[in-house]
């Protein structure tokens, strides 16, 4: 089996193991999301406006206003999300890019597509 296949079977044989309650077998993470962050500076080193920032990584362009004035700060997921725009951008395009071309995202099960 290929290493690729043996891990997948590890992590496969550890959900299974984590979900029967032993939670010893199992590795778990912890991730540790900053309280703040600076979504103007991110954008900035992206040199966007807040309407292409917004509009290239799925936020509202009101949201990212408020966030940068200090009304809202973003909420955990959108604060990690936000790390991995600052780390990777492109990745998280060519991710972005990759969903908007597969029509598995954009179909509804129970809809059917007018000819």
């Amino acid at each position: 089996m290929s290493k690729i296949g043996q891990s997948l079977l590890k992590g496969a044989e550890e959900a299974l193991a984590y979900a029967k309650g032993d939670k010893k077998s199992s590795k778990t993470y912890q991730v540790k999301v900053p309280k703040k962050i600076n979504v103007s500076a991110i954008r900035e080193k992206l040199n966007m406006s807040q309407n292409v920032f917004a509009a290239c990584f799925g936020f509202s362009t009101r949201t990212i206003e408020k966030w940068e004035q200090g009304v809202r700060q973003p909420a955990g997921a959108a604060r990690a999300y936000l790390i991995v725009i600052d780390r990777d951008p492109e990745a998280v395009r060519s991710a972005l890019n990759a969903v908007t071309h597969s029509h598995t995202y954009h179909k509804h099960p129970r809809h059917k597509e007018k000819a």
